[in-house]
């Protein structure tokens, strides 16, 4: 929607309406995510600035000082968790056409979403001080033990046949009656139902989120890749046919990387 203002020439000029602006904010904060990441990346790769800010993210998983990781692991799940949120968000917008909500409750419903991911974030930047402590993973996130590398592999593969995985997934696949169940009017019960939508999404996606570990927390094709393969996997039509091939995917390339680490392959 827009909104027409008269020039001093009384040409009409379209601008943005509060929604739209909703919506650039949000894309805006994807944007950004991505951006600071890759700057991130290409400080690992080339050197500067963004290296130093590397070099104290290593210092920090290997000497277990969580906060710079936390920070490292919040940028990462912004950049791709916010895309697969875009159907609940579209929907929840949907609904203030109606009256049912406002922008101040699609906020909270946001926050509620992000906080759960936050605080995914601290478990991930946990789990990567504990492993680097182990020697188990390279100064950026990469496991070191292909034994490592099978068990995320056949772990995440199987977690795609799981009843929490399958549970959760026709939950995010159906937003309109996720709301519809659980609605309540006011930004309080809009944060409500976006901590469940992001407890709902991390149940969908934290195996997958732990592949990280495989190829580096920070592997920006890696990212990309489950970016994308995490936004269709919620889409019903689409989703419903990756699900269990994936699955299988990953439980192959487990058993290969298992192999390959006894010598019979």
């Amino acid at each position: 929607m827009s909104v027409n203002v008269q020039s001093g020439e009384g040409r009409g000029i379209a601008l943005p309406s509060r929604r739209a602006w909703g919506w650039i904010g949000f894309y805006a904060l994807i944007l950004l995510a991505w951006v600071s990441v890759a700057l991130m990346a290409r400080g690992q790769a080339s050197g500067g600035i963004p290296a130093e800010f590397w070099a104290a993210l290593c210092a920090s998983a290997a000497e277990a000082s969580l906060p710079a990781l936390w920070a490292m692991w919040a940028l990462m799940a912004a950049a791709m968790m916010l895309p697969t949120f875009v159907p609940a968000l579209r929907t929840f917008a949907d609904l203030s056409a109606t009256g049912a909500t406002t922008a101040a409750g699609a906020a909270a419903l946001v926050a509620g979403y992000g906080a759960v991911w936050l605080t995914a974030s601290a478990l991930g930047a946990g789990a990567q001080a504990a492993l680097a402590r182990a020697g188990m993973l390279t100064p950026f996130g990469a496991s070191l033990s292909p034994w490592l590398t099978a068990a995320l592999l056949v772990g995440a593969g199987l977690y795609q046949f799981s009843v929490v995985k399958a549970a959760c997934l026709a939950k995010c696949r159906m937003p309109l009656t996720f709301f519809m169940e659980r609605w309540r009017p006011g930004a309080p019960a809009a944060f409500a139902m976006g901590l469940r939508l992001g407890a709902v999404c991390l149940g969908c996606c934290w195996a997958l989120m732990a592949l990280g570990f495989v190829g580096g927390v920070m592997n920006l094709v890696w990212m990309g890749a489950a970016t994308l393969f995490m936004t269709l996997e919620k889409l019903p039509d689409i989703g419903r046919r990756l699900t269990r091939p994936v699955g299988w995917a990953l439980i192959i390339a487990g058993g290969v990387t298992a192999l390959r680490a006894t010598g019979f392959v």
